[in-house]
């Protein structure tokens, strides 16, 4: 028999949060990341990188007077769990180095600023080369990398520029004129203007310096861009005024390039090689040429220079299999793997050699003929389309630096990010 329960009496009494109540804890960083964590790994690959080139610039001294600068390993582990979660934003990993424990516990108590962080990147473009090639070099010893056969593909990436920002000659002089009279007034009214404070008024003299130069670079790329224009147009490429030569105002690097949508947009060519055995990357470029012809030679001639060894095999995609290219790579000792274009003529053997074809040319076609060469050349797709779909998941999709020498560096950066993953992988 159940017995009827007495009327409650009064207002509940429930645990409400107190978010205004202060709190003092005693908690280590280190207890705040758990030991798993791949913060802790990517610390670990960073101390043993030699970033002494960086650390030689300090001026500051141990008992002397000045304010001592952030350590570059903790700028460089802080690029690489940014890359790892796909941020690219200076900006944005201040923020998470005050919100988010990993980034926390890589600060250690330092604190950083989005100047500094971004600053670091863009000086940072040759000590980033030296990190790739000298970790790449290690995993070579170790035997996890034989540069045997090494895949290379272009991914497109967005550059920081609009359309609108892309201007034919005649708008690019009256741009020039506009920023040179906007230097000038601002110049001049430096010291009349009391409504704004002389750090005011110097930042807004920086940026239209800074807006003066970006077209005078426009100007001056203006007739190169002119001249492939121009050589298009003798190939047939029918100029109109939406295809006309026209440079940006905000990026003069950047040019307008097919898109893996279909679409056309201001953008990069990046450039991966990677070892099929590893899928470790072991070279990057980066160009604004929306086309891939011209680009293996140097690939290889890089790897050579960087490793002392150069590749056995090259597995490229069409856009890479010009005969001259292919010359020049057979020239050094490398086979090339590249599809041959279908002929004309449906009843014509395409890995028959074809008259005026070099001996480099005929064996290409010969070697793309044989089952062998079709299951070596599986190997390009799953090693370079996988590279590329992974660093467009680590967030090169687009780029919010400007110049090919930047986005340069965040190649690297990416190229870094993803071979510390690799290593993890195949040593896990």
């Amino acid at each position: 028999m159940t017995m009827p329960q007495e009327p409650r009496i009064g207002t509940p009494r429930i645990a409400r949060a107190q978010r205004g109540q202060m709190e003092w804890r005693m908690v280590a960083l280190d207890g705040m990341l758990p030991e798993d964590h791949v913060a802790r790994d990517v610390w670990s690959f960073v101390e043993k990188l030699d970033l002494s080139s960086l650390t030689a610039r300090v001026q500051a001294m141990e008992h002397q007077p000045g304010r001592a600068p952030i350590d570059p390993k903790i700028l460089m582990a802080l690029w690489i769990l940014a890359t790892i979660d796909g941020i690219g934003s200076a900006q944005e990993i201040d923020r998470q180095c005050k919100l988010h424990a990993a980034y926390r516990w890589i600060c250690g108590g330092v604190s950083v600023n989005p100047h500094t962080i971004s600053d670091f990147r863009r000086h940072g473009v040759e000590t980033f080369r030296k990190v790739l090639v000298n970790s790449v070099a290690v995993l070579m010893r170790q035997g996890l990398v034989d540069l045997k056969r090494i895949a290379q593909d272009g991914v497109r990436v967005r550059a920081s520029a609009g359309a609108a920002s892309f201007r034919r000659r005649e708008t690019l002089e009256e741009c020039l004129e506009e920023a040179d009279a906007r230097v000038r007034e601002l110049f001049e009214a430096e010291e009349d203007d009391a409504t704004a404070s002389k750090r005011q008024r110097a930042a807004r003299l920086r940026a239209a310096e800074d807006r003066k130069a970006r077209i005078e670079e426009a100007a001056r790329q203006m007739p190169e861009i002119e001249a492939v224009k121009e050589a298009n147009r003798r190939k047939g490429e029918v100029v109109t005024e939406k295809n006309a030569a026209r440079c940006s105002t905000t990026d003069p690097d950047a040019r307008v390039m097919k898109m893996p949508d279909g679409g056309f947009r201001p953008a990069y060519n990046v450039q991966f090689a990677t070892d099929t055995k590893s899928q470790v990357v072991v070279g990057v470029a980066v160009d604004n040429s929306g086309s891939d012809h011209g680009k293996m030679p140097p690939m290889v001639e890089k790897i050579e220079e960087d490793y002392g060894k150069k590749p056995e095999d090259m597995l490229v995609d069409g856009g890479f299999a010009a005969h001259e290219d292919i010359e020049k790579v057979a020239a050094k000792g490398t086979k090339v793997y590249a599809p041959v274009q279908k002929p004309k003529d449906p009843t014509r053997d395409p890995h028959a050699p074809k008259k005026g074809d070099s001996e480099a040319i005929a064996e290409w076609r010969a070697r793309m003929g044989t089952d062998e060469a079709k299951e070596i050349y599986k190997e390009r797709a799953a090693t370079a389309e996988c590279v590329n779909a992974q660093a467009r998941g680590r967030g090169l999709t687009q780029v919010v630096v400007r110049g090919v020498g930047q986005v340069l560096g965040v190649a690297l950066l990416t190229a870094i990010t993803h071979n510390f993953v690799r290593v993890l992988a195949l040593s896990g």
